[in-house]
């Protein structure tokens, strides 16, 4: 990197003021700092895109190194698999050979055939009983609007 000092700073500054001139000065040193700026934004961004390019290619390979761990443990649990059938079908197979005949046992217990409900499915029944409303206060009946507006009416006294 270039090594700036004051000394070196305060030359490149003198040179300036004699060459532009202290009336465009103040203009070139405001268009430079803009540039100076765009130029680090631009380089911040180039790095943050090859660091999430770097962070994809890492990404990339721990899922294949994922799926590929996946797929091990699917073919061990397939080939385990395999043995449980076989094992299992030997197992059965030697059960059924000494086993006594079952064909001839009932169920113990028998399940009850399901019925409708009935024709009071449609009615509502909510879960606080009707005195607990009452004793709360809680409106148990809809009121019309004119029936809440005579209800709420005031009385004429006299």
């Amino acid at each position: 990197m270039i090594d700036l000092g004051i000394s070196k700073v305060a030359l490149i500054g003198a040179v300036a003021l004699i060459v532009i001139g202290p009336e465009k000065l103040p203009r070139v040193a405001r268009m430079v700092g803009t540039m100076l700026g765009k130029a680090q934004r631009y380089v911040s961004d180039v790095k943050a895109e090859v660091s999430r390019s770097m962070e994809l290619d890492e990404l990339k390979k721990m899922k294949d190194t994922v799926a590929t761990a996946a797929q091990d443990v699917e073919s061990s649990i397939h080939s385990g698999a395999s043995d449980f059938e076989k094992s299992w079908a030997d197992a059965t197979h030697l059960s059924t050979e000494t086993a006594p005949d079952t064909s001839s046992y009932t169920p113990l217990e028998s399940y009850p055939v399901y019925r409708h409900p009935g024709k009071r499915w449609r009615v509502k029944t909510g879960a606080m009983p009707n005195w607990y409303k009452a004793r709360a206060g809680v409106r148990t009946r809809a009121l019309s609007g004119a029936a809440r507006v005579a209800r709420f009416r005031p009385q004429k006294v006299g």
